[in-house]
This record gives structure tokens, sequence and C-alpha cells, in this order.
């Protein structure tokens, strides 16, 4: 049974012990969970088990960092990479394994998550994101937006498998060697944090791969607000230098190892909100 690595970046969360004992207690197959401690200690302390495996760091590091340096070190076939605020499906493992191919992003349908009661909320899953037009976007950085014709079309609640243009950073799955094919995430140009998933997805896309949406599991994701706080705290110079990095997808120069042209990424999932009138 291949090995399933599981990667938590982790900066000051309040609810790791539950994400951690989460994903242990729901899954099938053989895991490993790599929490990165980064530049914190967690209190109370994470219940011992053989599965997991704590990183600690004296000072932060940032989300990237934390990312590739578990997964230099993740012995499993496979990496999963989630926030420290989430609840999964029974089975989660197995069944993500099950429709992953080897140039895949797979992600599981994601809903919301009550932390408190520790449940998933009774809403509708957000399976579809399209991307900010940078002509009419305050920022013009290609932010991934909530696609709610998709997510409430009723064709498309009977696809199980279908493509993604990008996604939301809080969890995605694929083959540990494809992480390495797509070079990891770019600490250099984009800095610590920002605009991972739209790296990982533009790479994926524009150099062969496929990103899917995988219905078949679930997990429910925390969006903490301010009630809850932000566990990366971020500086403004850090922000706007993975936003600015970005837009170069826009002109082909974000990657060398992209082999297709932006425009046909977007002509695939064209017609989009706000992209009516744009000129290449």
């Amino acid at each position: 049974m291949s090995k399933l690595s599981i990667i938590i970046p982790s900066r000051n969360e309040t609810f790791l012990p539950q994400t951690v004992n989460d994903l242990l207690t729901k899954a099938e197959g053989d895991i490993e969970v790599i929490v990165i401690l980064d530049g914190y200690w967690h209190n109370p302390q994470l219940q011992e088990d053989k599965r997991l495996h704590i990183i600690h760091r004296g000072k932060p590091l940032g989300l990237r960092n934390a990312i590739n340096s578990a997964a230099e070190i993740a012995k499993g076939k496979y990496i999963l990479k989630c926030d420290a605020h989430c609840l999964f499906g029974e089975g989660y493992d197995e069944i993500l394994k099950a429709d992953c191919e080897l140039n895949w992003i797979s992600i599981p349908r994601r809903y919301s998550l009550d932390a408190i009661n520790w449940c998933r909320k009774e809403k509708h899953p957000i399976d579809y994101l399209y991307l900010e037009c940078p002509s009419i976007s305050k920022h013009g950085d290609l932010a991934g937006m909530v696609w709610n014709e998709r997510n409430y079309d009723v064709e498309l609640e009977k696809v199980l498998i279908d493509d993604l243009l990008t996604f939301q950073g809080s969890c995605w799955f694929m083959h540990k060697d494809y992480f390495f094919e797509l070079e990891k995430l770019d600490e250099e140009n984009y800095g610590s944090f920002r605009k991972e998933p739209q790296e990982l997805s533009f790479k994926c896309w524009l150099s062969g791969g496929r990103v899917i949406r995988n219905k078949k599991t679930w997990y429910a994701h925390l969006h903490k607000g301010k009630q809850f706080g932000r566990g990366y705290s971020l500086h403004n110079t850090d922000w706007k230098k993975g936003d600015e990095y970005n837009k170069k997808w826009l002109t082909n120069s974000a990657w060398s190892g992209q082999t297709k042209d932006f425009k046909w990424l977007m002509d695939k999932f064209l017609p989009m909100p706000g992209w009516e009138n744009y000129e290449w």
C-alpha cells in the first residue's frame, strides 16, 4: 500500500490538534503527518503518534519554505498539503490515490468548517474558482474568485472528476515526484506565502498536466477571519512581491518549464466573468 505524506505548515494555529487527529483517524491507508511549527511551540503539545513527525523552527521561515522542506523529507509516494484548520471525509487518502495520474493535481471537494463544533457547515460546497480579470481588478494579480455560476450548475454536480482552472491553497494532493518536477514552490520570486495555488495550477496546466476537483471525497476549511485571526502574519512587502510576480504568467515569463501559452489555458475555461473584453 503506497504511503501518503501529509504536510501541515503551522504558525500560531488554534485548531492544529483537531486537524492532526482528524487526519490520523480518518485515514484508511498508510500515512505520515509532518507538522512544521514555524517559529513557535504549540500549546498544548500534540499527542504522540508513530505516524506524526514534528519539525520545529526557532524562527519562522514562511509557508512556502515549510512545504518545500517537508516534501524533501517526506517518505510517501504521494503528498497532501493542508492548512492547520481542516476536517476531512472518511477514507480521504485512498479515495484521492485512486484518481490521480502522475501529472495531476487533485483537490477534494471543499466545504466550510464549523471549528467550534468541529463539523462541516450545512452550506453548498465551493468547487469552482475563476481568475479575476487583471484589467478590471484592483490589483491585477489573477486572484482566484468563487465561480457560483458553475458551483450551482446542476449538470456539473454530476461530474465527480472535473477540470479546475485554479483552487484555494488550503488543500491539494499529488504524486511527490510531480511536485519536484514542478520545481516545488518558488520562494525567491513569490516570497514566503502568496499565490501558492495559482503558481501550482499554472505550472501544471501549462506544462501538460491537469488540475482536477475530486468530488468523491471532501474537506472542510475554516475561514478564520477576525474571530480566529491569521496564523501567518505577512509584511506588506512580501504580500505584494507574490502578487506582482504572479502577473508574469500573462506574458508567459513566470516559469521556464512552461510549454503552453497562458492564453491557451484561459481559452479552455472561457467564458469567465469579467474577461469578455480582455485584449491579449
